[in-house]
């Protein structure tokens, strides 16, 4: 029997209805069945999976080859198993609630064949909000650099591999891990692979996200969590000498799987539990987290990890807290940069630099999200704007309020749950700088923040009707009026009063002459 170009493996375990969707993505690739092989292995299921796996075995002899065996606790076993009788050139993986495209296999194989490729990566998507990091489909590349690219970032098995790859370096799946089983794999194929290669013209590959949300990595329990985060790091410093090649590779597991224990549900875990969270983490970070990791961790994930390699777990929790937080706390600004005061923060025990705290970003997203409550006139023929923010700790320093080319002078004061801003606009300032034309001049106000590192029109969320006022230039006058449009941006518009247009008003507002 001549072997087929391709067998694709599928570990399944209660996937109803989504498996029947992933079958028949499978047998009617575009490759075509005399060049296919599926071989799916039922792990234990109970809500009918085997069944309908015996009825695609039943209705393709040829292709579907089906194995029942009880619960292992994990796609690994499974997947091992069907391993061991795989014929094809090449080896696909794929989940049992996720599909391909009709042309996958076909343009992957081929893309295999020509370029000579161990290993290669199809562009997959997310379907029903399932997020899959995308920086390795940038572009379509005949070859990529595990250690120079994005590919650390990807490491699921749903790539096309080479089955000589896999046999010549006894390549399987570790079943002592319940969950992240598949990146040991991948990342030893990619280490050894003669040559990766990424398509990215076709979408191969849609991960599936169930209503139910019981994709394995989604119901995996915190401890096990802990486990196979330890495992996957020194997975790695074992295959990979110390340096950046393996830093390339321990960088995406600090960012991801280590530094996700240290979120909110880490608050939800009992004192002995989360004592030892700590110590575990505490050690992970003393014998793998290097300086050229550091440098290139995201500022919210250095912290939480060098917080918890130097400094004590109720500052570990306090800081969990913190971050946990959508509203930053209190902060400090320095010219057009801010600093939050998170825990740590001009510690000098701890001696962490300032730029660790920087939060200029997100601070002026969220400094810019005020809310107008009031418009009223003020002393000195001043227009005063009365605004809200969510915001405790938001500053006046760190804002500019303007109408057109000028500045209003900004005030704030703690207010309700949040800050109370005050923007007043100098009528004369507003007049002066009206065209020379001498028509009607409208203006949306606009807030900045922090050297215009965020900016974003003033809103309302109701109408906003500020009094109209008179004012005067010269020997002109101006009709000056607050107000807000269909979107509820805050407006002002001065509109100059001619005799012209008295006329035109009196005649809009006196009854005609006979009636």
């Amino acid at each position: 029997m001549t072997a087929p170009d391709v067998t694709v493996v599928v570990a399944v375990y209660n996937t109803m209805p989504y498996l029947t969707a992933c079958l028949e993505s499978l047998v009617g690739q575009s490759i075509g069945l005399e060049r296919l092989e599926v071989v799916a292995v039922d792990d234990g299921s109970t809500d009918g999976s085997g069944e309908e796996l015996d009825r695609f075995a039943k209705q393709y002899p040829g292709t579907v080859t089906v194995l029942h065996q009880p619960n292992s606790g994990g796609p690994a076993a499974p997947s091992n198993r069907a391993l061991r009788i795989a014929r094809g050139r090449y080896v696909f993986f794929v989940g049992s609630d996720d599909h391909l495209g009709p042309e996958a296999l076909e343009r992957l194989v081929d893309a295999a064949d020509r370029w000579g490729s161990d290993v290669v990566l199809g562009r997959m998507v997310g379907t029903n909000k399932r997020y899959v990091h995308q920086a390795i489909y940038a572009s379509t590349e005949e070859r990529v650099d595990l250690f120079d690219s994005e590919l650390p970032w990807s490491l699921s098995n749903t790539k096309l591999f080479r089955r000589d790859l896999i046999e010549r370096h006894g390549l399987r799946f570790r079943e002592d891990m319940s969950m992240g089983s598949d990146q040991p794999f991948t990342l030893e194929a990619c280490v050894r692979a003669g040559k990766i290669s990424v398509l990215a013209d076709y979408v191969y590959y849609y991960a599936v996200k169930r209503d139910n949300a019981q994709n394995i990595t989604y119901a995996s329990q915190f401890a096990e969590r802990l486990r196979c985060a330890e495992e996957l790091i020194r997975f790695a410093a074992g295959l990979i000498e110390p340096g950046p090649k393996r830093d390339a590779v321990l960088l995406r597991n600090f960012s991801w799987e280590v530094a996700k224990l240290l979120r909110a549900d880490f608050l939800d875990l009992d004192a002995s539990m989360q004592e030892q969270v700590h110590r575990r983490i505490r050690e992970l970070t003393e014998n793998y987290l290097t300086d050229a990791i550091i440098a290139r961790l995201a500022a919210d994930v250095r912290l939480r990890l060098l917080l918890a390699r130097d400094g004590g777990l109720d500052r570990l929790r306090e800081l969990v807290r913190q971050q946990s937080d959508k509203l930053l706390p209190a902060v400090t600004v320095v010219g057009d940069r801010c600093y939050a005061h998170y825990v740590g923060f001009r510690d000098a025990e701890l001696g962490f630099p300032d730029e660790w705290y920087d939060v200029t970003e997100r601070a002026a997203k969220l400094a810019v999200k005020l809310t107008a409550t009031e418009a009223a006139w003020g002393r000195d023929r001043a227009l005063v704007l009365t605004a809200h923010s969510r915001w405790a700790h938001l500053t006046a320093e760190a804002l500019r309020v303007e109408a057109g080319d000028v500045a209003a002078v900004v005030s704030s004061r703690p207010g309700g749950p949040g800050t109370v801003v005050q923007a007043e606009l100098a009528v004369d300032q507003l007049l002066a700088a009206l065209p020379s034309d001498g028509k009607r001049w409208q203006t949306k106000i606009n807030v900045a923040a922090l050297g215009g590192a965020a900016s974003a029109s003033l809103r309302a969320e109701r109408r906003l009707a500020g009094p109209r006022r008179l004012a005067w230039r010269g020997s002109r006058c101006y009709l000056v009026t607050p107000s807000t449009d269909r979107k509820g941006q805050v407006l002002v518009t001065i509109t100059p009063i001619t005799p012209r247009r008295i006329i035109a008003r009196l005649a809009r507002i006196r009854p005609s002459a006979g009636k």
